[in-house]
């Protein structure tokens, strides 16, 4: 059944947080620049539905949370897709569950982190990347949802995950304000040594300086990228 009413751009959050927080304001940075002169203010934001549910935040610790966290990850998103056109999850993490929502969750379009990242890698003829992330993302088993991008990229991930996995959890407990978590991630974006590395997790672009001689890919900026080409397109 097709969804009436204006375009709509869904948001699910909750692991953490302040990532759908930042997918909004990044949603609406998009919006400005793929108007251009068009955009005349608050009428041409975007209308968009967000959801957070605190449920999400146990992925940190997936696959033992598998069981309540895809729960919660299925019940929000059906909530979402019945209100919205298009909608993303902002979080990296989660988006492992994206072939099950797409089988449950309702008519409206996913887009996911994965695939804005290949999209974007194809794009810019990227094919050595450097990706950060969780501990399950960054192990590119089957908790992660960037395993697939391994046949089209060379994926390089840090040699021991544990350290990038505390530091995203400190970012999560104070919300980034600890100067020290940008030397700390500065110093595992060096040592992958890597031109080009995606910051595939939503608490690490908060943290992130320039860093010379590297390209830091924020991927939540690719996804509202990609939000809002599909409203507008609409």
């Amino acid at each position: 059944m097709t969804r009436t009413g204006p375009p709509t751009i869904g948001i699910v959050t909750g692991s953490g947080p302040e990532a759908g927080i930042d997918l909004w304001q990044k949603v609406l940075a998009a919006t400005r620049r793929q108007m251009g002169e068009r955009y005349r203010g608050d009428i041409d934001a975007p209308r968009v539905v967000i959801v957070s549910e605190p449920a999400l935040g146990a992925s940190m610790d997936l696959p033992a949370t598998d069981a309540e966290v895809g729960a919660a990850l299925e019940a929000t998103a059906a909530d979402v897709a019945a209100r919205c056109d298009v909608y993303a999850i902002a979080c990296n993490t989660l988006n492992v569950y994206a072939d099950r929502l797409r089988d449950r969750a309702g008519s409206a379009d996913l887009v996911t982190f994965p695939e804005v990242l290949l999209d974007w890698a194809e794009a810019n003829s990227i094919r050595r990347l450097g990706l950060l992330g969780a501990r399950p993302v960054a192990a590119l088993g089957e908790w992660s949802p960037y395993t697939t991008l391994a046949d089209r990229l060379e994926l390089v991930t840090p040699a021991d995950p544990d350290p990038l996995h505390r530091l995203i959890e400190a970012i999560k407990l104070d919300g980034g304000t600890d100067p020290g978590h940008h030397a700390a991630l500065t110093a595992i974006v060096e040592e992958l040594g890597v031109a080009t590395v995606a910051l595939a997790c939503t608490e690490l672009p908060r943290v992130a300086r320039p860093i010379p001689g590297i390209e830091l890919v924020d991927v939540t900026e690719l996804v509202a990228k990609a939000l809002v080409s599909r409203v507008v397109a609409r």
